[in-house]
């Protein structure tokens, strides 16, 4: 069984994969060649946002984003704390400040509770300015717009959707990467749409706005000369090849993959639901589903759950081991545990299971037979 079966998804989509490759390599554009532009059409449209602007990667579409911003030394931007490291990491990359958040526990998302704190905390310290509020889209779910969106407003915040686990989620049938002032998503081949390598996106409202990221992402070149370089950028890309690869994929992910991943999904939840905790969709949310993570009753129960299942063959994953604040990178930061309560909880009991559009049903049967009988021999109840 695999975690991601990446295989799977190829064999489904051979045919138009292996000719969109083939007509690339003919025609010999491999950067920026006409299907990154449609690639980048279509993003637009299926998100619903005027622009995109495809790059090498998420972390770099992150930077690309604060870059765009002017955003740097002094500046403070908020990112959960429970979230893979790019999200904060992206802010040292401009010279700014990353400062973690605290997370809700039920939806691994970021607090606007905890968001609010940390923004008057830093206020009040004065050292650093308030610019920037990264809200994640973790395990596929769309964060809490609504209330975020009113706390940027607030305090004269951006706020950056980082959709790069959430491509396909939606609200209220509002698609992900279509919040805040603007967003990003990556194609990491294990995110729900994902390239054979690596690639990202940005996504904005204006053409100067697309216009200045084209310039950002070829070292800042000039619109009209390419040797005249106007400002200082860097060199991030997609490949024509993995346009090419993603165009099929795209209109695969619509046509069957999301309703694929959240039948897989529900299945999951029915089986195991009052066994452990399982995974909270609010009312109107769609996730992506990048991950089916469940919560065990303790770090010892987790670990030995996740022991059960490899005895069995089945993989899992532990997404994340530590918080950004317990991280060796921020080790010189004064950041206290006491702050981060729910990812110092999420850290010790989340536990991801095998999900992805082609898991069948006795494969989601067998991962949670083996998962209710180690519970059920072990009389663990699931955390109220």
């Amino acid at each position: 069984m695999n975690f991601h079966d990446l295989n799977a998804q190829y064999q489904a989509l051979k045919p138009q994969i292996d000719e969109g490759i083939a007509e690339v390599i003919k025609g010999g554009h491999f950067i920026l060649g006409g299907q990154v532009s449609e690639l980048e059409a279509r993003l637009a449209e299926d998100t619903g946002r005027n622009y995109c602007v495809t790059c090498g990667n998420g972390t770099d579409a992150l930077v690309l984003l604060l870059m765009l911003w002017g955003v740097g030394p002094g500046d403070a931007v908020f990112a959960p704390d429970f979230t893979y490291f790019a999200s904060a990491a992206c802010a040292a990359a401009v010279g700014a400040s990353a400062v973690p958040v605290d997370i809700c526990l039920n939806t691994f998302n970021l607090s606007p509770e905890a968001l609010e704190t940390a923004i008057l905390r830093v206020q009040q310290e004065g050292r650093l300015r308030p610019r920037v509020v990264v809200a994640v889209d973790l395990f596929g779910q769309p964060a809490q717009y609504d209330r975020l969106s009113a706390i940027a407003k607030k305090y004269h915040l951006l706020l950056l959707e980082d959709g790069a686990q959430g491509y396909g989620g939606s609200i209220n049938g509002k698609a992900a990467c279509s919040f805040g002032d603007a967003a990003i998503t990556s194609f990491f081949p294990a995110k729900p749409l994902g390239c054979y390598g690596d690639g990202g996106a940005v996504f904005v409202d204006t053409q100067e706005e697309a216009d200045l990221l084209r310039s950002l992402r070829a070292n800042g070149r000039g619109k009209q000369d390419k040797y005249d370089n106007q400002r200082f950028g860097m060199n991030s890309r997609l490949d024509t090849l993995q346009a090419a690869i993603l165009l099929p994929k795209l209109d695969a992910l619509r046509r069957y993959e999301l309703s694929a991943v959240n039948h897989a999904a529900q299945r999951y939840t029915d089986r195991l639901t009052g066994a452990v905790t399982v995974p909270y969709v609010p009312v109107g949310y769609t996730s992506s589903w990048a991950q089916y993570t469940v919560l065990l009753e303790s770090e010892k129960q987790r670990d030995e759950a996740q022991k059960a299942l490899k005895e069995q063959d089945i993989p899992s994953m532990v997404y994340y081991p530590r918080g950004l604040h317990r991280q060796s990178a921020f080790s010189d930061r004064d950041f206290s545990d006491s702050d981060y309560p729910n990812t110092l909880n999420a850290c010790e009991r989340v536990l991801s299971l095998p999900m992805h559009p082609y898991l069948t049903d006795s494969e989601i049967d067998r991962v949670s037979d083996v998962l209710l009988d180690f519970v059920r021999r072990n009389e663990y109840a699931p955390h109220p």
